[in-house]
């Protein structure tokens, strides 16, 4: 029997969220549904799709197979809806964005109130983890990245630069001895990212200016703020997240000057979309220019 498209919809939910209870907070369904609606596809399939464990559900061999027809099934909906509605209005629907906490911060939430504004149909979702996105199982419909992925099938487009640098709580530097070179910081509290738990190598802000040691450490940049200002320590910072606390100097710029870049990244199945590619271009633009705008505060 051929799986009805609703059937399909919750087991994208179901794969992409790997429980029962949160494909049904992601489709508004209650999980007994959820479940309900899973066991009457892998009927329809004669196959098992999902094997649970303490994790939660995984797909099979059956599940992978079945994980494309179903993707694509879902771009052919999305297609149709994009043609019926027109391109001539505002942007509609849910969006889905990923993103490093460092930009889901301190850059996210207001460009995607503006662009909300602007569009009041559309709603726009921002996912915040200090990991690569999974886009192939559709975590996001797109991902600003610190990273560029060289494997995949992926579109990959650099949004803008971006700078960091030394900083400290101006309470911190007064009630501290002076830091005049990098030789200096030996006597001072590191906060940083744990070391194991860098997942692009770009974010190793530290290991890069040459200082290993940290005595705070978070995989969470938003945290390593945190410290920061509440004067706990020295810091890599963002210089667009610097405006949003006062207080905030940064300190050998002279010696320490990291320049990183965002990328915006999506899956290749869904440049044809062009509700998405509309959204995608507005968002890279407002964010360079939000990224631009900050720092010429500091």
């Amino acid at each position: 029997m051929a799986a009805q498209w609703d059937d399909l919809r919750v087991f994208l939910a179901v794969a992409r969220s790997e429980s029962l209870s949160a494909a049904g907070r992601r489709i508004k369904l209650d999980p007994a549904t959820v479940g309900r609606r899973v066991a009457r596809l892998e009927t329809d399939m004669n196959a098992p799709l999902f094997a649970k464990s303490p994790s939660g559900y995984a797909l099979t061999d059956a599940g992978q197979r079945l994980m494309a027809h179903a993707v694509r099934a879902e771009q052919a909906m999305e297609d149709a809806a994009e043609e019926m509605m027109g391109q001539s209005g505002g942007l509609s629907g849910q969006i889905r964005i990923g993103a490093p906490d460092g930009s889901a911060n301190f850059l996210l939430p207001q460009v995607c109130a503006k662009i909300g504004q602007q569009n009041p149909d559309l709603e726009i979702q921002i996912v915040a983890l200090p990991r690569v996105f999974n886009l192939s199982r559709r975590e996001a419909d797109m991902v600003v990245a610190v990273s560029p992925p060289t494997a995949g099938r992926l579109t990959v487009k650099k949004i803008a630069d971006y700078r960091l640098h030394l900083a400290a709580s101006e309470a911190y530097l007064d009630s501290h001895p002076p830091i005049n070179s990098l030789s200096d910081l030996k006597d001072h509290t590191m906060i940083g990212y744990i070391q194991d738990m860098i997942f692009v190598k770009e974010l190793d802000y530290l290991g890069e200016a040459g200082l290993a040691r940290v005595n705070l450490a978070s995989n969470s940049v938003s945290v390593q703020i945190n410290w920061v200002r509440l004067g706990c320590g020295v810091g890599i910072v963002h210089d667009f997240a610097i405006p949003a606390f006062q207080g905030l100097r940064k300190i050998l710029t002279d010696q320490v000057s990291l320049t990183r870049s965002f990328y915006m990244v999506r899956h290749e199945d869904d440049r044809r979309l062009e509700r998405l590619n509309r959204f995608a271009r507005v968002l890279s633009e407002e964010l360079g220019q939000e990224v631009a705008r900050l720092e010429a505060q500091t």
